[in-house]
């Protein structure tokens, strides 16, 4: 309009309710678990593996506004639940004994320890079974509470177990690092001496390659314990001596360094895709008493990342008389149960089995390997997806021949339970048994000659198990995605024995979480099922339009989607951000575990994929034909580790769907990322082909709004990782906005609450168009044992 002023001032942007980050805030990992007590039982076992205490929130709150807890003993075999003390009582006596006020349903400690309950079974029948005494530490010390009378008596001189020791089975003896070298430890006198003596800088005992030292000295620990099994009789050691010495060198800068002085290089021993050498391990068993060495008389294991013994591919024989483990060939495409005489270190191939792609013990990489040794280490039991399926064979460890196929179908073995020689059978949980959901968990058994196929727990639900150390019940949390959990204990006949806990939601209700909606769409080929949950916006309205936000992780290594009512550590930032008005949604594409052999395999040489996003923005756009409400012209997309990667990728390969992304500590650069990582899961390559996954290659193709955060002390993907891109960005004019966590590690530890509500504002700005309610902030987390539990797991 000419001749006239144009008045182009606009109206400033509505800010979000207070109430609404505060509703996400206690969705956050750090918080969820109050909003749901009943929803977990951790068990801590005592005696002889067949009795354990847990704690479970109350309704109760106390002064400062934290719900209430009480501590549950149970008894397997006897089938009894009850409380592990008289709380009103043991709080009375604790309040005389300090002067200061002791809140029954919330006393001030977190963790007990039940003593004097006998452990031969004639006793266990008597009323003497139960605990005589509950111990436990306080600001004031430790204390012991005789539960007969509730005297309470301060011990001025315990000695408090360290996470650092392994304690022996007859729990006599401690073995713990010290410098390169293992020192045993006698727990009763205190004494200790050196096991080892020759360890020395990158050639040291009982080191796992990988250690996340600085998330380890933020909780003030120096390391973490040594890799090593005890022998069933307490006498000797397995572990191995770790050689790190030709292994690339990396490094950090703390350029904020606890001191505060100036910055400090830190080493790390790290290696690349196509690097010549790895870490490797010597198998050694040492003699408790004498520390008389014997080495495997073999190759050195390879260990591109983790110890095999932590990551149980090398266990005692039960008698003691052999050590057996997995070597995985470097190109991973052949796998080998060997055996290791204990006395004389002669080494012997049991099984070998070899394929095109990986030849894996289990799809998930947290899984234990599904091996067990049969009639005296005459038979293996075996996994194997060589039918397309995850199925249990045996076979003959003297030829290494395949004697017959114990399970089989159309459904996939996740994990191995027990097997009972006598009665010839084994027990495991499979998953693909449900029809509503393939990734829904079964407790199954059938005989080792693979008759007999029963379900125990034919409901419908997922089911997650924990057998308990005696080996004569399991702990069984039954739910799905929308279904609170209910715990159990049960036989191996898959009855009740009795009932631990309901989940009580009514707290989550309230912060306006509604349950996510299991969904299943075609991916990208038009022919493949795959499935994911969407979480919908507090207050949903069906006549209003929302954001969508895609949630990535990957894998190939890990679900992204629980198939259980726990969302798992990603899932409660996808609760989160759901709280705020986002649709958001989290997908396992093709090539994550979980399913059949080719499913898995469509990872294989595709990490560029991003976990096969293509199937992700397929699935959307099904999923928003019939749903309206879904905005599909305002879609972003986070995520953390290689949901960073695949978050960026999504902007490069998708950049007509998706607008905005928030991507966390992402392996940008894959060619400079673990040795294992590209070597596992894009296979054997040229360092040109391991190029197609570098999103610092595709910087020229990434469009829309994009923040990039890191740990500047990421010791798993390294920090320049992320500033590799953004020079890239840089090189091809692209704006980017940039957030470096100086002092953080890989999960920004300490730090959610700041990265949270970065990641939040960034969104509300960019997808909602709304401000931020002006001055809130998230409080910082509390450490908590059960919260690093989880981060370690």
């Amino acid at each position: 309009m000419t001749g006239q002023h144009q008045n182009t001032t606009q109206s400033p942007a509505p800010q979000l309710p207070a109430e609404r980050y505060a509703a996400a805030e206690s969705l956050l990992r750090h918080h969820r678990a109050r909003l749901t007590p009943g929803a977990k039982v951790r068990p801590h076992w005592t005696g002889d593996g067949s009795r354990f205490w847990y704690a479970v929130g109350t309704s109760h709150t106390d002064a400062d506004g934290r719900p209430g807890r009480v501590f549950i003993a149970v008894d397997t075999r006897r089938g009894t639940r009850t409380p592990a003390f008289d709380h009103d009582r043991l709080a009375a006596a604790l309040t005389e004994a300090t002067g200061t006020p002791a809140d029954p349903a919330r006393l001030p400690f977190d963790a007990i320890e039940l003593t004097g309950a006998p452990d031969d079974a004639e006793a266990r029948e008597g009323a003497g079974a139960r605990p005589t005494a509950v111990e436990f530490d306080t600001v004031e010390g430790h204390w012991r509470c005789d539960l007969d009378t509730y005297a309470l008596e301060r011990i001025e001189d315990h000695t408090p177990g360290s996470f650092l020791d392994m304690v022996s089975p007859d729990g006599k003896h401690s073995v713990h690092l010290k410098d390169h070298d293992l020192w045993i430890r006698d727990r009763k006198t205190g004494e200790e001496r050196p096991l080892t003596t020759d360890g020395t800088q990158d050639h040291e005992y009982g080191l796992s390659p990988f250690t996340p030292l600085v998330l380890l000295r933020r909780i003030g620990l120096p390391h973490l314990p040594p890799a090593l099994a005890w022998s069933p009789d307490s006498t000797r050691v397995l572990t191995h001596l770790t050689d790190q010495r030709r292994v690339r060198t990396t490094h950090l800068v703390a350029t904020v360094p606890d001191s505060g002085g100036a910055p400090e290089l830190l080493p790390q021993q790290y290696a690349y895709p196509g690097d010549e050498h790895l870490p490797t391990g010597t198998l050694i068993v040492l003699d408790a008493a004498t520390g008389d060495a014997v080495r495997a008389r073999t190759e050195p294991l390879e260990m591109p990342l983790m110890s095999p013994i932590t990551t149980r591919w090398a266990w005692w024989a039960e008698d003691g008389s052999a050590v057996y483990f997995l070597r995985q060939s470097r190109d991973v495409r052949t796998l080998s149960l060997e055996r290791m005489d204990a006395v004389t270190g002669e080494v012997r191939t049991l099984v070998s089995e070899s394929g095109p792609t990986r030849v894996e013990p289990a799809q998930q990489r947290a899984q234990a390997p599904m091996v067990r040794l049969l009639a005296n280490g005459a038979q293996a039991l075996w996994y194997s997806q060589s039918d397309g399926w995850g199925h249990l064979y045996r076979y003959d460890t003297a030829t290494g021949e395949r004697l017959a196929q114990v399970t089989a179908g159309d459904w996939a073995v996740q994990e191995i339970l027990r097997v009972d020689e006598e009665a010839g059978t084994v027990h495991f949980v499979a998953s693909g048994l449900v029809a509503d959901d393939p990734y829904r968990r079964t407790v199954c058994r059938t005989g080792l000659d693979g008759t007999g196929f029963v379900r125990l727990t034919d409901d419908g639900l997922d089911h997650q198990v924990t057998v308990t150390p005696a080996g004569d019940r399991f702990l069984d949390s039954a739910s799905t995605v929308d279904t609170p959990p209910v715990i159990t204990v049960r036989d191996w006949d898959g009855r009740v024995v009795v009932h631990l806990e309901t989940a009580d939601l009514t707290r989550l209700r309230a912060t306006g979480w509604t349950p996510p909606e299991r969904f299943r769409a075609k991916a990208a080929d038009g022919v493949t099922d795959v499935y994911g949950v969407l979480y919908k916006p507090h207050d949903f309205d069906p006549r209003r339009s929302y954001p969508v936000i895609d949630h990535p992780y990957p894998g190939p290594h890990a679900h992204r989607v629980s198939p259980s009512f726990d969302p798992g550590v990603l899932g409660y930032d996808a609760e989160a951000v759901a709280a705020l008005g986002f649709v958001v949604i989290a997908v396992d594409g093709r090539g994550t575990p979980g399913r059949d052999k080719a499913f898995h395999d469509a990872s294989y040489g595709r990490l560029h994929t991003g976990g096969h996003l293509d199937d992700h923005v397929a699935a959307i756009r099904q999923l928003a034909a019939a749903r309206p409400w879904m905005d599909l012209d305002r879609v972003g997309v986070f995520g953390l580790s290689g949901g960073g990667f695949a978050t960026v990728r999504a902007l490069a390969d998708h950049p007509e769907f998706y607008k905005v992304g928030v991507a966390e500590a992402g392996n940008h650069e894959n060619r400079q990322y673990f040795a294992w990582w590209s070597e596992t899961y894009d296979g054997p390559a040229t360092e040109q082909d391991y190029a197609r996954s570098s999103n610092v290659a595709a910087a020229d193709r990434i469009e829309g709004k994009l923040l990039l955060v890191h740990g500047g002390m990421d010791d798993n993907v390294h920090p320049h990782q992320t500033l590799l891109l953004v020079d890239a960005l840089i090189e091809a004019d692209k704006d980017v906005d940039l957030l470096i966590v100086p002092r953080a590690e890989h999960v920004f530890f300490g730090y959610e609450h700041y990265v949270s509500r970065r990641r939040w504002d960034y969104f509300l700005r960019h997808l909602l168009h709304t401000e931020p309610p002006k001055g809130y902030r998230l409080a910082r987390p509390e450490i908590d044992a059960e919260l690093l539990t989880d981060i370690f797991s």
